[in-house]
């Protein structure tokens, strides 16, 4: 037994996958601008992230299309009853209420 230093790797480490929600650091920055715009929503309205929602969903979007984090559904992220998508652009012509692209 060795007090003091961590365990021989040899003697049955085991590796083991990150829990869900466990993802990569944005170490270049790519997602900055959506996570401060986040943050500083968080900080407005007194760390309530109700009024906030529209700019997580933002932000985990652009982790999702850049490798940061897996895919997933935006109900499995609680964010599937959010009012529009945001790969959806609304029409130009409000008395038609449709969107491009659907």
């Amino acid at each position: 037994m060795s007090f003091g230093r961590p365990p021989s790797i040899s003697t049955g480490f085991q590796v083991t996958p990150p829990d869900r929600g466990s993802f990569p650091l944005d170490h270049y920055g790519e997602c900055k601008n959506q996570m401060m715009l986040y943050m500083n929503c968080l900080r407005k309205n007194s760390n309530s992230s109700s009024p906030c929602r529209q700019l997580s969903k933002e932000y985990l979007e652009c982790r999702m299309q850049r490798g940061l984090m897996d895919r997933d559904e935006w109900h499995n992220l609680g964010l599937g009853n959010l009012q529009g998508d945001t790969k959806r652009v609304q029409s130009a012509d409000p008395k038609k209420g449709t969107t491009a692209g659907t």
